[in-house]
């Protein structure tokens, strides 16, 4: 091979990693689309937590689930699962904490997609409790996105019994934007939404995503539990404050008439049951 072949051939290789390495994982989407990530089960739940008698529930266990919204600006992590991928063992065997218990691990499952932490633009809680954070720390070089009082609360005083600090030491010198009881468009162009929906906990937020063939779908974090929590129009016995949370409810049920938007439950075992896994997503 001549010199001058030699040269054309660095070249080449030269643009093909050039071009390779500004193929962001973003970049592989012209559209939003969701990622559904499998954290496991919550079983054992007296229903009368939730108001409701247990004839009144058709499936009492909870499903815990969280999601990647993938966008052409960027990449969303919201919510990290129960069980820490720590806990899991080589033999690959689910793994049982108190009343939750989880077959998959979430990192592998996110890499699965094509995605590692590292990939992640924003990472955003639904809020502190500790079926929803056991992750948090993986995704600690992300922008966390999170309510102002939401975030003292984590890094306070948090209420006993309902978090593991543990998960999320590490978001306390995560670049942050903080947000003052406030809705925010992840991306500028409205497709993205943070809808601030304070309650369940000081900063509880949800996630309004407009996909280009679905529709817009609300990821409504622990809003609501049961589809007939919302049906019966019923309020926990474990919310931070009820009265907040109704509001809450109202602003949301507001807006999923305005937009006409899916209400995605987080825990709700029928709604996920028929949504597609990661590898596959939602567009």
């Amino acid at each position: 091979m001549t010199c001058h072949a030699v040269t054309t051939v660095i070249a080449l290789l030269a643009t093909w990693l050039l071009r390779a390495d500004a193929q962001t994982p973003q970049s592989r989407v012209a559209t939003p689309r969701i990622y559904v990530f499998e954290n496991g089960f919550i079983r054992g739940f007296d229903t009368k937590m939730f108001s409701l008698a247990r004839d009144e529930v058709k499936e009492p266990g909870l499903i815990d689930v969280s999601y990647l919204v993938v966008h052409p600006k960027g990449t969303l992590q919201f919510d990290s699962g129960g069980i820490s991928d720590s806990a899991f063992t080589p033999d690959g065997m689910p793994v049982t904490q108190g009343p939750m218990s989880a077959a998959k691990p979430l990192l592998p499952q996110l890499a699965a997609a094509g995605y590692k932490p590292s990939d992640i633009s924003y990472f955003v809680l639904s809020h502190y409790h500790y079926d929803h954070t056991a992750n948090a720390n993986a995704f600690a070089a992300s922008t966390w996105i999170v309510q102002n009082a939401e975030r003292d609360a984590m890094l306070g005083n948090p209420p006993q019994g309902s978090v593991q600090p543990a998960h999320y030491t590490a978001l306390k010198n995560a670049k942050t934007r903080i947000l003052d009881n406030e809705d925010y468009d992840v991306f500028g162009d409205g497709t993205v939404r943070l809808i601030a929906a304070p309650g369940h906990t000081p900063g509880h937020q949800v996630l309004l995503v407009r996909l280009a063939k679905r529709g817009p779908v609300m990821l409504g974090g622990d809003l609501y539990h049961y589809p007939e929590e919302r049906a019966n129009a019923r309020m926990p016995t474990i919310e931070f404050n009820a009265q907040q949370s109704g509001a809450s409810r109202t602003k949301v049920e507001a807006l999923l008439k305005q937009t006409g938007a899916e209400l995605w439950i987080e825990h709700d075992i029928a709604t996920h049951a028929g949504l597609p896994k990661a590898p596959a997503y939602i567009e």
